[in-house]
């Protein structure tokens, strides 16, 4: 069930692994719907809050059980949805987050072997009902992805892990977005960039107009 706005507000998600390419993309696509007369919300996961940003330092560099990690993610955006997410909404504003729990299930359930019943039981508690209206899923091959983060900065503890890793995180957004196909929208990240934006407006073309 995706959110029903109270006026225009719109949730829109951000997935891929590291290094696909999101970051580039979300100020744009900000400005893009801000010149259209949008209010428009740019946040993060793990983050968004004070809270969730000091949950975020802990799980990018503190080490933890699969399950640790798994709950930190929902304990994070809990907060994230009752003090963000919701609230602008409710007001009309299009929301745009990078990463949700597509994300924990890409990562937690796909990358660290969690089972997926642990997942589904956070996801309908913490926000049963609420799913985005449109989730990009930028995606390109985990060697590109890999060049491409070892290019730009140190990495964190997520980024640090094995190549296969990365591959089941890539595996599990393919079967997530399989399972979701109206919601979950595949980029392509590895084009040029204004091919890249074009897939984005392409994604979002209903929701926009």
């Amino acid at each position: 069930m995706s959110h029903t706005p109270t006026r225009s507000g719109r949730f829109i998600t951000v997935e891929g692994i590291d290094g696909a390419g999101k970051s580039s993309h979300i100020e744009w696509l900000r400005d893009y719907l801000t010149s259209r007369g949008e209010s428009v919300v740019v946040t993060r996961e793990p983050g968004g809050t004070p809270l969730g940003e000091a949950l975020r330092s802990i799980l990018l560099n503190e080490p933890m059980t699969p399950e640790t990690e798994m709950m930190l993610m929902f304990a994070a955006r809990a907060e994230h949805l009752s003090a963000v997410i919701r609230p602008a909404l409710e007001r009309g504003a299009w929301v745009i987050s990078d990463r949700f729990s597509d994300a924990t299930y890409a990562y937690q359930v796909g990358g660290r072997g969690v089972p997926e019943a642990k997942f589904t039981a956070l996801e309908t508690w913490v926000h049963a009902g609420l799913q985005p209206d449109r989730t990009i899923l930028f995606d390109v091959s985990v060697e590109t992805a890999q060049a491409r983060l070892h290019d730009t900065r140190v990495l964190d503890r997520f980024e640090r892990e094995a190549a296969n890793f990365h591959q089941r995180v890539r595996d599990a957004y393919h079967a997530r977005q399989a399972a979701y196909p109206d919601r979950i929208r595949r980029v392509a990240s590895d084009v040029p960039m204004p091919e890249v934006r074009a897939q984005i407006l392409a994604a979002l073309s209903d929701l926009i107009d």
